[in-house]
C-alpha cells in the first residue's frame, strides 16, 4: 500500500502543477487593441482570442460613419496619425493577394466589413483565419508587432491591395496580454 501512495504521491506532485501553467499558457493567448481615431482619440477597442478555426476578434467601436467599413490587420504594429501609413500594407505573410472573395486567397490581414449603425457604433466579432496568437510566422504578435486598420469605405473583398476601402481612419496596436 506505501507503494501505491508512493505514486500516486508522484503523480501528484509531477501532474498537478502543470495544470496551472497550462491554464497560463492558455490565457496568454490573448491581445488587446486601443483603436484611436487620426486625432489620437481612443474611440474603441478589439479584443483578439486564439480560437482551433484562427483568431477571433471583438470590435466595439463608436464615432464612425454609418455603414460598411473595410478593417484590416496591417503589417506594422505602429499607429501614426493622422493618416496611419506607419502600419504598412495588410498583413500577408503567405504572399496571397487581397480580398477574402478573391479565388487566388486572401491576406491573412483580411477581414469581412466592419458594420456601423445609424448611431456611428459597431459591436461585432469577426474570425480571422490563418493567424495566431502564439509562435511563428503568422502570428499577430511577431516581432515589431501589428495593427488593426478601419478604413472610411467598404472594402469590395477582391480588388488587391486594399478593396478600395478607402482612407486609413482608425488603428490600434494589437498588444498580447497574460
Amino acid at each position: 500500500m506505501n507503494k501505491s501512495f508512493g505514486w500516486i504521491g508522484l503523480f501528484l506532485l509531477v501532474v498537478l502543477p502543470a495544470f496551472p501553467l497550462q491554464a497560463q499558457s492558455e490565457a496568454a493567448k490573448q491581445a488587446r487593441a486601443a483603436i484611436m481615431d487620426a486625432q489620437g482619440k481612443e474611440i474603441g477597442t478589439a479584443l483578439f482570442s486564439e480560437t482551433p478555426g484562427g483568431v477571433d476578434i471583438a470590435v466595439r467601436v463608436s464615432g464612425l460613419s454609418p455603414g460598411p467599413h473595410g478593417i484590416h490587420v496591417h503589417e506594422n504594429g505602429i499607429c501614426e496619425g493622422p493618416d496611419f501609413k506607419s502600419a504598412g500594407g495588410h498583413f500577408n505573410p503567405t504572399g496571397k493577394e487581397h480580398g477574402l472573395n478573391n479565388p487566388n486567397g486572401s491576406h491573412c490581414g483580411d477581414l469581412p466589413n466592419l458594420e456601423a449603425g445609424a448611431d456611428g457604433t459597431a459591436d461585432t466579432v469577426l474570425t480571422l483565419h490563418g493567424v495566431t496568437l502564439g509562435d511563428g510566422p503568422n502570428s499577430l504578435l511577431k516581432p515589431g508587432g501589428t495593427a488593426l486598420i478601419i478604413h472610411a469605405s467598404q472594402d469590395d473583398a477582391v480588388t488587391d491591395p486594399a478593396g478600395n476601402s478607402g482612407a486609413r481612419i482608425a488603428c490600434g496596436v494589437i498588444r498580447g496580454e497574460g
